[in-house]
């Protein structure tokens, strides 16, 4: 006998989810329907399973996470039932990671598991802070008001998200649209004025230099073009592996103004993660552990592994933070006034707002001052093959107005 999941429709109209067992799928299906239940959907539970551990590893993007995490919190607040409103947000997913997620979770709660149980079966899909918020709020009893915070958090996550991309956008489009025009001019232009400097015997060196980098260009682009193409799919590769991630951020965190705003950005993240869950009820050991997912850069999560071990010494949390050696003075400062005054709660939210609006002046700084260096820099590249390109021409106008030979 083999065990089906079942969607159902009952003769009152609800959509009921059931395990049942049968022989066949043919088998069970007649079954229902003599029974007086609508079918909505039959599938075998092992195929289930191994369609909910192929995708558990997936990530649920984070907007979608918000959006879905509202609605449960907007649900619980108006009365209604875990498992119903689990129930409602499972049929109106269109997410469909998601929704298969749900239902593993509305199958776990039906059969006595806690919420956050159910939640933490799905693997890495719900974060660990989550599932943690979630616990603290079922063992409060206050479980509206923990996804509440938790949907603050998350869009102080989105928005932070949205402030680097909006930043990044226009000098990545400047970038993308100076290094096609490179191109266009190297392998395109700077050939068809070549024809005409054949004959010429004294050329600008600035155009013997730009004319030599262009015949080699495209006289060898059948090799260069697999060379640059396996170096960025190599690189990409690498980026993605442990070791270039771990090497990226290591080089990041040296960068002097990069190293600020990815400290800025790192301790609100932070600051906002330790709130949520000591608001929750959490003790702040189990508080700084779990927020310890929240710093993304792997430098300074590996110097951040000594704030655990110094806090279940007895150590005092702010002076854990500090052995660190990357959480900004400031925020030290308020943390120690914060954790002395018996309040470290709300001062880890007057830190986590501080930073965010700091990253506001930085990232704006940033933009500032990149825009233009680029600007220069591409702007010099394409004078100089400018230059290239009309030194000659002029020059032979030049010559011809003072009655000289042309060479």
């Amino acid at each position: 006998m083999a065990e089906y999941t079942c969607r159902l429709g009952t003769a009152g109209g609800d959509v009921v989810t059931r395990t049942l067992e049968a022989s066949a799928e043919r088998e069970l299906r007649v079954r229902l329907e003599r029974e007086g239940f609508h079918v909505f959907s039959i599938s075998s539970k092992k195929d289930a399973s191994s369609l909910l551990s192929s995708r558990s590893s997936r990530k649920i993007k984070l907007t979608e996470f918000l959006t879905y995490n509202q609605q449960l919190a907007a649900l619980l607040r108006a009365g209604i039932p875990i498992l119903q409103a689990i129930q409602i947000l499972t049929k109106r997913q269109k997410n469909e990671t998601l929704r298969i997620m749900l239902q593993d979770v509305e199958e776990r709660i039906k059969n006595g598991e806690a919420l956050s149980d159910a939640f933490a079966a799905q693997g890495e899909s719900f974060p660990r802070i989550y599932v943690a918020s979630v616990r603290a709020g079922e063992r409060s009893g206050s479980l509206d008001e923990v996804l509440s915070r938790y949907v603050s958090f998350s869009k102080g996550m989105v928005e932070i998200g949205r402030k680097l991309r909006k930043s990044l956008t226009y000098p990545a489009i400047l970038i993308g649209a100076s290094i096609i025009l490179l191109v266009v001019l190297t392998t395109f232009v700077i050939p068809q004025f070549a024809q005409l400097y054949k004959s010429a015997t004294d050329l600008p060196l600035v155009t013997r230099v730009v004319v030599a980098i262009s015949n080699f260009v495209t006289s060898n682009w059948m090799f260069l073009l697999p060379l640059i193409v396996g170096f960025v799919t190599g690189s990409y590769f690498w980026l993605k592996s442990a070791s270039g991630r771990a090497s990226i951020d290591r080089w990041l965190v040296r960068l002097p103004i990069i190293r600020n705003l990815i400290c800025d950005m790192t301790i609100a993240r932070y600051s906002r993660s330790m709130s949520t869950l000591l608001s929750g009820g959490l003790t702040v050991p189990d508080a700084v552990e779990i927020a310890s997912d929240a710093i993304t850069n792997r430098e300074l999560a590996r110097r951040s592994e000594v704030v655990i071990h110094r806090i279940r010494e007895g150590k005092p949390f702010t002076e854990s933070l500090e052995e660190a050696n990357w959480v900004p003075e400031l925020a030290l400062d308020m943390i120690g006034v914060g954790e002395s005054a018996g309040a470290l709660q709300p001062m880890l939210d007057e830190v986590a707002g501080f930073f965010d609006a700091e990253i506001d002046v930085r990232l704006s700084a940033m933009t500032t001052l990149i825009e233009p260096v680029i600007l220069i820099v591409m702007g010099s590249l394409v004078m100089t093959i400018l230059l290239a390109i009309y030194l000659p021409i002029l020059q032979l106008v030049g010559n011809l107005g003072q009655g000289r030979p042309v060479q």
